[in-house]
């Protein structure tokens, strides 16, 4: 089994930053692309950032500019750098990795527990 464990959110003031972290333990062959969605009360969950194995990179257009998705391999872990935060960043921010537990079997879509984002204005 697989477990992702996000940390980093809280309460900011608008133009404000946080960093999100989100761990990966378990039974890991490999990762391939690792994401960062969010939802807000009322909202659907919507796709924030990805990034592959190789490091190559997508973002949402209303967060491009401000937000970049990172990640370490040796570590099982990717980030998100959330700079000029503004009101309607407000919302939970989970973490997606497409996860191989050896090379026998198919990558499973693992998802963590979310972390609370809020940005006062």
């Amino acid at each position: 089994q697989v477990q992702l464990v996000e940390s980093g959110g809280g309460l900011v003031q608008a133009g404000g930053s946080l960093r999100l972290s989100c761990a990966a333990s378990g039974t890991i062959f490999s990762i391939n692309t690792m994401r960062w969605y969010r939802q807000a009360p009322g909202n659907e969950r919507e796709l924030v950032a990805a990034i592959t194995n190789d490091g190559s990179t997508a973002a949402a257009d209303s967060v491009k500019g401000r937000f970049t998705i990172s990640r370490d391999n040796a570590k099982s872990t990717v980030y998100l750098q959330m700079n000029s935060l503004k009101p309607e960043d407000t919302a939970v921010y989970y973490c997606n990795a497409d996860v191989q537990g050896n090379p026998y079997r198919a990558y499973v879509s693992y998802w963590g527990q979310g972390t609370q984002v809020t940005v006062s204005s």
